[in-house]
């Protein structure tokens, strides 16, 4: 495995699966499928999760709602999400912890980054839940943040797109996906990857992403492997001859 220890950012549509709103169970198997394999060759597996399938603060506070109010409410939807991961993944044979940004013992525990280490050296799964915590601040924002504080290899964001694309490819057929491409240039080009605040995070970091689509079968252990699969975003010198 090219990759010992990673940091995988769902968002919460992607739970959704065919649904309209809420939590696929079919999904969530199928992604702990998928992780399983990862645990199984010894990778060290953290995850972020979104809560956009159940509550977005931002467009809460577009329909009048209190901002900090909506994103508070944003980030225990990315807890319900953990615990319903939590439970696919276990009943897949793992062992996990969720460890939440907002303090709630009898669920889950406070996030400590020596005790979320510790966890990821025994094996464990490791959900990240709440965010950062803070209201402002996105999911992205807060997968950059664990990835750098656990000392990850790289972010994988799975989405339902295979890459990063010069423009929407379900809106532009003559779109072209780049394989490789240099923090620099997603800002010059205007590209779309993860909010300014956690890409800027991630660049000033040196933590490459690589942005790929999770729903195909066996695409995340072929990125785990080193595979060219999806777009890696980084620093020029870390490309591939």
């Amino acid at each position: 495995m090219k990759y010992k220890r990673i940091l995988l950012k769902l968002s919460g549509e992607a739970l959704m699966g065919e649904r309209e709103y809420g939590i696929d169970p079919k999904r969530l198997a199928e992604y702990s499928q998928e992780i399983k394999k990862m645990v199984d060759k010894g990778v060290e597996v953290a995850l972020v999760i979104g809560g956009g399938n159940i509550f977005r603060g931002l467009a809460g506070a577009s329909n009048g709602m209190d901002r900090v109010q909506g994103d508070q409410m944003g980030m225990l939807a990315t807890i319900i999400n953990g615990l319903a991961l939590q439970g696919a993944l276990e009943d897949a044979g793992m062992k996990t912890r969720l460890l939440t940004a907002i303090k709630m013992e009898e669920i889950a525990e406070p996030y400590i980054k020596r005790r979320a280490v510790r966890h990821l050296e025994k094996g464990r799964v490791v959900i990240f839940g709440g965010g950062t915590g803070n209201p402002y601040f996105t999911t992205d924002t807060a997968a950059v943040l664990r990835a750098i504080e656990i000392g990850a290899d790289v972010i994988l964001k799975g989405t339902r797109v295979d890459g990063v694309y010069t423009s929407d490819p379900e809106k532009n057929k003559d779109a072209v996906k780049f394989d490789e491409i240099s923090f620099k240039d997603v800002m010059a080009k205007g590209l779309k990857v993860m909010d300014m605040t956690a890409f800027t995070l991630s660049e000033e970091n040196k933590l490459p992403i690589i942005i790929f689509d999770m729903n195909k079968k066996g695409n995340l252990e072929k990125v785990i492997s080193g595979e060219n699969i999806g777009t890696k975003v980084d620093h020029p010198d870390n490309f591939r001859d």
